[in-house]
C-alpha cells in the first residue's frame, strides 16, 4: 500500500527520493567521520557503532559504488521523511 500511495502523490514521492540524495562525492572513509549529512530534503543523523554505519533509520550495507555522477552507498531500508 505504501508504494501505491507514493506513486499517487508526486510531492511525497519527490520528498522520499530527495531524502536519499546528498551533494558531492562522499566516500565511506569520509562518511564515518561525519555526524550528519545534508540531503536534498533535510538533514539526517549519521552514527557509527562497532563498524556499522547508520544514516537516519537505515544501515549502510555496501559502500563506494562509483557512478558517473557520484558515489552510491546502499542502505537496507527506504528513508521516509517526516
Amino acid at each position: 500500500g505504501a508504494l501505491e500511495g507514493l506513486l499517487a502523490d508526486t510531492d511525497k514521492l519527490t520528498a522520499v527520493l530527495t531524502a536519499h540524495v546528498a551533494g558531492g562525492k562522499v566516500k565511506a572513509s569520509e562518511v564515518v567521520t561525519m555526524t550528519d549529512v545534508e540531503t536534498l530534503n533535510g538533514t539526517l543523523a549519521i552514527a557509527v557503532n562497532d563498524g556499522t554505519v547508520t544514516i537516519g533509520n537505515a544501515t549502510i550495507v555496501a559502500t563506494d559504488i562509483m557512478g558517473s555522477n557520484g558515489v552510491i552507498h546502499l542502505i537496507d531500508t527506504v528513508i521516509i521523511p517526516e
